[in-house]
């Protein structure tokens, strides 16, 4: 978050280069700013596996080749009011779309379940291109809402408050994979 798309201020290349020493898993870098283009050589250089960029701030196809020419996945963002048709275009080029079930830039807001039917959609019609991209879910998701959002199409799930704002964040993580594992799955 750079606190001009969004209001807050978050981690950063540096933090991500300090995590990177300790873990070997896919780090998703989900750029939450007016000028992405500006830090995706920071973050690769800093061990991003992806970075997602917003469909809101323009320029999305060049932003996604710039993502893949460095080597790492591009995701697609995309804020809960904007349609459908706005990223329709770009499901054939990036790897993973983040459907947001809350406004961006503030943990701890409730889920917007009036996003499913848009998950439904993207997820249908990615199966209909027969397109092998992620669909994930970011916003309020929990052992309630996460086993909705699969069930709607989503496959990689978000999710912060529910696991670190939780005395045990381990259990709290075990509850909510067991509850989504648990949920049907949309195809």
């Amino acid at each position: 978050m750079d606190g001009h798309f969004v209001p807050n201020l978050t981690i950063g290349p540096p933090v991500v280069k300090s995590l990177r020493r300790h873990s070997d898993l896919f780090f998703d870098c989900h750029l939450m700013m007016t000028n992405p283009g500006e830090y995706l050589e920071a973050f690769k250089d800093a061990g991003a596996d992806s970075c997602s960029v917003h469909v809101e701030i323009g320029d999305t196809e060049a932003l996604v080749k710039a993502i893949q020419a460095l080597g790492m996945q591009a995701g697609l963002v995309v804020n809960p009011g904007t349609p459908f048709e706005v990223y329709d275009e770009f499901l054939e080029i990036i790897d993973m779309v983040v459907l947001m079930t809350v406004n961006a830039g503030f943990g701890g807001q409730p889920f917007m379940e009036s996003v499913m039917p848009k998950m439904r959609q993207t997820r249908n019609e990615l199966s209909r291109r027969g397109l092998g991209v992620h669909v994930e879910v970011d916003g309020g998701i929990d052992a309630h809402t996460g086993p909705i959002a699969a069930a709607n199409g989503a496959d990689t799930f978000v999710s912060g408050s529910a696991i670190f704002g939780q005395a045990d964040p381990l259990e709290a993580a075990g509850r909510l994979r067991a509850a989504i594992d648990s949920a049907p799955q949309a195809g």
